[in-house]
């Protein structure tokens, strides 16, 4: 950061102002906030797939986007009794009254009954609906008690979907509680100061805020509606990225209030220190979350704009609201801890200074063992499996769940969310006659002709559920076995699913290159070098594959999660190489500047592994710490995601950097900077007193 601007920012004068401008801007955001748009048919399909063009389509039949709930009931100890059969008429009756027949199972042992809810229900009515149909379902007043052996479980589209928003009602505050917590416990033991931890935490806390009232303007510009994942994600991402920022701004303020009497200039020092490794960081991370837009996913492309938005204000808060605060405050502020004027470094000792000297003597030999750890977690990949089914979606028990259990049990599967199949109306006897033949189709329903004539279409039951690999062959099936047919399209919920993990093996070859560019051309132009940000890449990738097979191991046989969502790799690479790649920057920049001060890469690289171990670390831990908070809610999406990228963050802070980047930088010396030369730039006579002062 420029002298001007350190120095206005620090100023008496700039510094209230900085603070009464984001007080303003806060408080505009707030009033100015739009509300979420409403949900699409369309919303979380990729663009173009059959599935989205028929979500789209759905309209133009007289059913409209009528949805359905599935009633299962199910004696597990024998057949239905007149008594089973007869409570079913209650609750039928007490539904309207003007029902589809039940329809009972072959086996005797169950029974199936359909409750249509109509077309147009936005969410709310939607979410009102199921909840009544649960409430008389399972209402046991008077005389309308299941009998003793018979239970109920309302399954079907609507269902899911009300379970899924179950899971994120009240996400935002129980997040925000949880994530606000970890970091005020993590920067408390940090600090050991009752008073300097509130500082950074509030001035996080309110860009968080600023962040979520900026989300609904995101919905708006990007087409879809930033759900509670969205929020979920970009909240942890804004707290642990925000947080990482004041940790390295702080660490770096407390060694330059001990060179500097005056905390103003101190602060400015720390400003112009820190300020190139912390925008470099940022300008990773929102670069990389930017690459998304190149996603079919447009749930995929609305997290990366959000993200983005997300990492650009915890930039801005950590850059310059938490300095402006900071340096208004007195010297006290660190206490009992307060950094004197003139007192030794603590980098030279301690910790940090015992493992710099270490990896420095050493450095073959902690290369190897830090090889031979990471490949021995990598090796966890073996056995990983990607893709869930719609029943294993959840950590906990819900009803929606149960019910299609129990419905598999004794229906075909997929009853609850058929496969929808449109074709032009020319077309219809031609598919009427194909569909039955298709290996995997249970049945086929009554042709529905579109308003204008010119459409028609079928509602198709698969033997198999949405989500699984034998639906997914069906919907192949009906696809190939339709590709002749004129205007035909495969869509509904088990469509859709294909589509969606087809859409997320697509993105995976196309973003993850894109991040890999983006960080690498970032580290390039940062470090003005070429094999610096190539072995870095190498190191953060290395990271990456080895806390997925960590991860996997963890999630399978401990958690019980038997395979890894769909979009979970994705996601996971995109925040493990961007955030992690930031330790990296902040080590490397240090280590640099170091090599240019003393005029040699070993005392440098030593140097700096000793003066930003405490700090990274502390920060890594943080990260890790924030996104594990993802596992509270009952969603395993968010769980994954939260367990790779901790496990990933804990080893980029504590192996990654800490013993594998210093030493590949030790082992190759000045080579490792090229074509750079950072140590020529070095006043000569200064050289060898450092390399005695680094322990070389």
């Amino acid at each position: 950061m420029g002298a001007r601007v350190a120095a206005l920012v620090t100023s008496r004068l700039g510094a209230i102002l900085i603070l009464l401008v984001a007080v303003g801007l806060t408080a505009l955001v707030f009033l100015t906030s739009p509300e979420q748009p409403a949900r699409d048919a369309t919303d979380g399909l990729p663009a173009g797939k059959q599935s989205t063009r028929v979500a789209e389509l759905t309209g133009r039949f007289p059913s409209g986007r009528a949805q359905a709930l599935i009633v299962v009931f199910e004696r597990a100890d024998g057949t239905l009794t007149d008594a089973d059969r007869a409570a079913v008429a209650r609750t039928a009756e007490a539904l309207g009254g003007h029902l589809p027949p039940p329809i009972p199972a072959a086996d005797g042992r169950a029974v199936l009954l359909t409750v249509p809810l109509g077309g147009g229900l936005d969410d709310a009515a939607t979410t009102r609906a199921v909840d009544r149909v649960r409430a008389s379902v399972h209402d046991s007043g008077p005389g309308s008690a299941l009998p003793p052996g018979l239970t109920a479980h309302v399954t079907g589209g609507p269902a899911f979907g009300r379970d899924i928003a179950a899971a994120f009602e009240g996400a935002d505050v129980t997040l925000l509680i949880a994530t606000a917590s970890v970091v005020a416990v993590l920067l408390l033991v940090t600090y050991r100061s009752p008073i300097l931890w509130i500082v950074p935490l509030v001035v996080i806390g309110v860009g968080d805020q600023v962040v979520a009232k900026l989300l609904p303007w995101v919905a708006e510009l990007a087409g879809e509606r930033t759900d509670a994942s969205v929020s979920g994600i970009v909240s942890v991402l804004v707290f642990g990225a925000g947080t990482d920022y004041a940790l390295l701004l702080i660490a770096r303020y407390r060694e330059e209030l001990r060179r500097t009497g005056s905390r103003r200039d101190a602060m400015a020092d720390a400003l112009r220190g820190a300020a190139p490794a912390i925008v470099a960081s940022a300008a990773t991370v929102i670069l990389a979350l930017l690459t998304l837009l190149a996603a079919v996913l447009t749930g995929n492309r609305t997290l990366g704009v959000s993200a983005a938005i997300g990492v650009a204000v915890a930039l801005v808060f950590g850059l310059v609201v938490l300095p402006a605060a900071l340096v208004s405050l007195p010297r006290g502020v660190f206490w009992p801890f307060v950094p004197k004027l003139g007192s030794d470094d603590p980098t030279t000792r301690g910790v940090w200074s015992r493992v710099a000297r270490a990896v420095g003597r050493h450095p073959v030999r902690v290369l190897a063992g830090a090889s031979l750890a990471l490949a021995a977690l990598t090796l966890g990949l073996l056995g990983t499996s990607v893709g869930l089914s719609q029943t294993e979606q959840f950590r906990t028990e819900v009803e929606s769940v149960s019910g299609q259990e129990a419905l598999a049990r004794h229906f075909p599967a997929g009853a609850s969310q058929p496969v929808t199949v449109v074709v032009a109306a020319g077309a219809s006897e031609r598919a009427r006659t194909a569909l039955p033949g298709v290996e995997g189709v249970a049945a086929v329903g009554e042709p529905e002709r579109s308003d204008d004539g010119h459409l028609v279409k079928f509602r198709v039951e698969l033997t198999d559920g949405s989500g699984t690999t034998a639906a997914d062959d069906t919907v192949r099936r009906l696809r190939t076995t339709l590709a002749g047919v004129p205007g035909a399209l495969v869509g509904g919920a088990p469509a859709a699913d294909l589509d969606e993990r087809d859409a997320d093996v697509r993105d995976d070859t196309v973003v993850v290159p894109l991040v890999l560019l983006v960080v690498l051309v970032v580290l390039v132009v940062l470090l003005r070098s070429l094999v610096a940000p190539v072995l870095l890449l190498v190191t953060v990738v290395v990271s990456y594959t080895a806390s997925l097979g960590a991860a996997s191991v963890l999630l399978e046989h401990v958690l019980g999660i038997p395979a890894l969502d769909a979009a979970v790799p994705l996601l996971s690479f995109l925040f493990l190489v961007a955030l992690g790649v930031d330790y990296n920057i902040f080590l490397i920049t240090r280590a640099r500047e170091e090599t240019a001060e003393r005029g040699d890469t070993r005392a440098g690289v030593v140097r700096a592994l000793a003066a930003t171990g405490g700090v990274i670390t502390s920060a890594g831990i943080l990260l890790a710490a924030v996104f594990t908070v993802l596992g509270v809610l009952p969603v395993i999406v968010l769980t994954q995601i939260g367990v790779i990228v901790g496990i990933g963050v804990v080893l980029d802070t504590l192996l990654v950097r800490t013993v594998v980047v210093p030493a590949i930088a030790l082992l190759l010396g000045e080579r490792f900077w090229w074509p750079a030369r950072p140590a020529a730039r070095a006043v000569p006579a200064a050289a060898p007193e450092a390399v005695r002062s680094a322990g070389g």
